[in-house]
């Protein structure tokens, strides 16, 4: 606990500097409200913004903070510093992920008074915009981790991003690649926000987003174990 309220502490300080980091939390809230208030046409779904700003944004946000926090301190060699310290890779993920996370949730919470979400279906909405943020938070460690200087995590991080966050945008035009995004846990988290006031979750969207998860959770303890670090 003292490990993980110490790099809490860290993080704190270090994203308040970083402008670069900060603007990822408030690009799409903005956005989504801008549009939403700007944009009326009469066929337009209602929220239609909001859900698809809201499924970008988890495809993005998450990602890229933490990929671009993570390849700051191992390019500075701070990481290493916390692996000789005996920091564990679940400690060193809750510590910085727990304000990633609270961050993200402060603009899922826009998302949801934006598209005045209220009651059952507030709550679904945040529900499912946490886990997606988990997700993505998962695949951005893993590429910080890997990598080994800002720019080479910038230059794999972008790619990703853009697959997971314009898939579900891309998806609604378009039947082939809507058959293809189903695989990624984007498109199912934008599927579920879709039907938020009536919601149902499938076995199709619990396992597409577990298999995600997992798949990225095995990829970033596999980049802790090659920085050196002999247990996970």
């Amino acid at each position: 606990m003292r490990n993980m309220t110490a790099i809490l502490r860290k993080q704190i300080k270090d994203t308040l500097k970083n402008k670069e980091i900060l603007i990822q939390f408030v690009m799409f809230p903005v956005l989504a409200i801008i549009m939403k208030n700007a944009v009326s046409i009469p066929s337009m779904p209602e929220n239609y913004f909001v859900n698809l700003f809201a499924s970008m944004y988890i495809g993005m946000a998450p990602l890229v903070s933490m990929a671009a926090v993570i390849a700051e301190e191992k390019e500075k060699n701070t990481l290493k510093a916390l692996m000789m310290s005996g920091v564990k890779p679940w400690e060193y993920f809750a510590g910085i992920g727990i304000y990633i996370w609270m961050a993200c949730m402060l603009g899922a919470l826009v998302f949801g008074v934006t598209g005045d979400y209220k009651g059952t279906a507030g709550a679904a909405f945040l529900g499912i915009m946490a886990m997606g943020v988990l997700v993505s938070m998962l695949i951005g460690a893993a590429i910080g981790t890997a990598s080994t200087s800002q720019m080479m995590a910038t230059s794999l991080t972008v790619p990703v991003m853009l697959v997971f966050a314009f898939l579900p945008m891309l998806a609604a035009f378009n039947e082939t690649i809507e058959q293809v995004a189903r695989a990624a846990y984007s498109q199912q988290i934008n599927m579920l926000i879709g039907q938020v006031e009536h919601l149902r979750v499938s076995f199709e969207n619990v396992f597409v987003i577990g298999f995600n998860m997992l798949a990225a959770f095995l990829c970033f303890g596999y980049a802790y174990k090659r920085c050196g670090h002999p247990s996970f």
